[in-house]
Parts: structure tokens; sequence; C-alpha cells
């Protein structure tokens, strides 16, 4: 399978402003500041993104807003998943109608559910628009796994399903679905850590809200691999993972808003109940970023 998208997706960030609602203008620049440094596609409203905490019209407004804005520069792919298949489904046409190139799909969470029933949202969902899908499996939030062999057949069924973002953490899944299951489905692996071995692998690529602070450092892993230089991506690999395992070791999107902030990009605060990070973690956030920046002054 020759697979259209490939590549470093940024998972963008929505910039809040003081009372909470959107901040385009700011959603705007962070958009510009990963697609000038290089990446293959932005997503919109994706987890790093807080779509959890967004009503339907501001998921609508957000992925309007992205879609305007990216004007064909790179692919934007839209989250559109939701509790219930119907909700799902009136997104992604939406979703469709706005101009995204791709629809993220993650499935129902809170509601525990069986995998045939999330099999079964998949298929209507996807069944009900034209787009490329891209399967999202993250069972710490879902509470149900799509192993390899199940999103695999989904692919091989529906012909629109064409992507997984794998979020299980689970590297023996992620090689299964990059080394097994690559003729009818592109693995986005979109645990930040596994940025370099999902690459070096043979991942279609990888999703991370990390781009959203470093997207320049991540695309020079990527084209460093891609161009077969494995000796000087691992070099930049080197420098660049303590940045991201500071990111992972706190509440990630504080911790990549409080990023961009340190970098003199404020995109606000999380919405509420999710806090700003504490003084102790905003220090290791700022002291691994200072590192990678002294780092680079000597290269």
């Amino acid at each position: 399978m020759t697979n259209a998208l490939r590549g470093v997706l940024t998972a963008l960030t929505t910039p809040f402003d003081a009372d909470e609602n959107i901040d385009t203008a700011r959603l705007k620049r962070i958009v510009d500041r990963s697609i000038d440094a290089g990446v293959n596609g932005v997503v919109a409203g994706g987890s790093t993104g807080e779509f959890a905490s967004m009503s339907h019209d501001e998921r609508r407004e957000l992925v309007d807003t992205v879609v305007a804005h990216t004007a064909g520069r790179v692919p934007v792919i839209a989250q559109t998943g939701a509790t219930t298949t119907r909700e799902a489904i009136t997104l992604s046409r939406a979703a469709q109608a706005s101009g995204a190139d791709v629809l993220m799909l993650v499935t129902p969470y809170y509601e525990s559910l069986s995998l045939d029933e999330t099999v079964a949202y998949i298929k209507d969902v996807a069944g009900a628009v034209d787009l490329p899908v891209m399967l999202y499996n993250i069972p710490a939030a879902t509470g149900v796994n799509l192993d390899a062999t199940t999103a695999a057949g989904l692919a091989r069924e529906v012909g629109n399903i064409r992507y997984i973002k794998d979020s299980s953490a689970n590297w023996e899944q992620a090689l299964q679905l990059i080394h097994h299951h690559s003729d009818v489905l592109g693995t986005f692996i979109g645990w930040d850590s596994y940025l370099y071995s999902a690459l070096v692998e043979g991942a279609a690529g990888v999703m991370a809200g990390a781009a959203n602070v470093v997207p320049n450092e991540i695309v020079a892993v990527y084209r460093a691999i891609a161009a077969g230089d494995l000796d000087g991506a691992l070099a930049q690999w080197r420098r660049l993972y303590p940045v991201i395992d500071a990111l992972i070791s706190v509440p990630f999107i504080s911790a990549v808003k409080a990023g961009l902030r340190i970098l003199g990009e404020p995109v606000g605060s999380p919405r509420k109940p999710v806090s700003d990070l504490n003084a102790e973690e905003l220090a290791g956030v700022e002291a691994a970023l200072a590192a990678l920046r002294r780092e680079a002054a000597l290269v």
C-alpha cells in the first residue's frame, strides 16, 4: 500500500484566552509554527488539543479554523470521534465538508464498550464519510484496545480505513502493526518517547504533541532517518530526548502549553479543572529546554 500520509504530524494544542475561549489568533500562530518547521501534517482536536473539554460547536470551529488557515499547505487531520456514533458521524461529516484531508476517530470513552461494540462504531462512522480514516487507539482513555489483528481486519473490510494512530504505549503491538500490516494500514505512533524507534522500524510516521514545542528538532530526526543517516538521526535524538522525557513525565497537556510559554508563545492555560504545571514540574521542563538550546549552540 502506498500511503499518502507520512512523516511528522503535530497534535496541535488548543490555545485558550483568559475566559477559556478558543484563541483563534494564537491557534493560527501555532499552526504556522509547525508548518514553517516542516511538519508533514497538523491534527485538530486531538487529545493534546483538549477536545474532550469542548462543546460540539467548538470542535467544529476548531477544525474550520485550522483547515482554513492551513490552506492546503499540509494535510489536516481532524479528530472527530465522540461518545456516541451519532455525534461522531455529525462531526465527521462536518469536518469533511470543511475540507479536512483525513478523519481521526477516537473510540467512545467513559462508558466501557466491548470490542464488538467498538468495531461496530468504527464501521458505522467510517461508512458515513468518504475521507480516509485514521483509527485512534488509546486504550488508557477508552478502556478498549484495538489490537493489531483487529485494526488490520477493519482496514481490509472498510476501504477508507487507511491509517492508525497507536497510543497504546505497547511496543510489541506497534511492531506488529508496522511489520505485519503495513500493506493495509499506515501506522503513526502517538507515544512521543517512541518517536525515534518507530521511525527507524519503518512506521509511516509519528503524531507528536511535543511537535508543538520542538517541531524543528523532531522534523530533523525524521528527515535524517528518511535519508538513511541513522547515525546523524541518533545524535539528534539524543539531544532531543531529554525534552521529550521532561514533557511526558508530567501532565502532558499542561507541559506542552508550558513549553510554548517558555519559548515565547503563550497559549493560555488548560481548561479547568486541568491545572498548569506546579513549580517543580515547570522547572524540569525549563531545564530540559535550556539544555537543548545549549546543545544546539555547540553543534
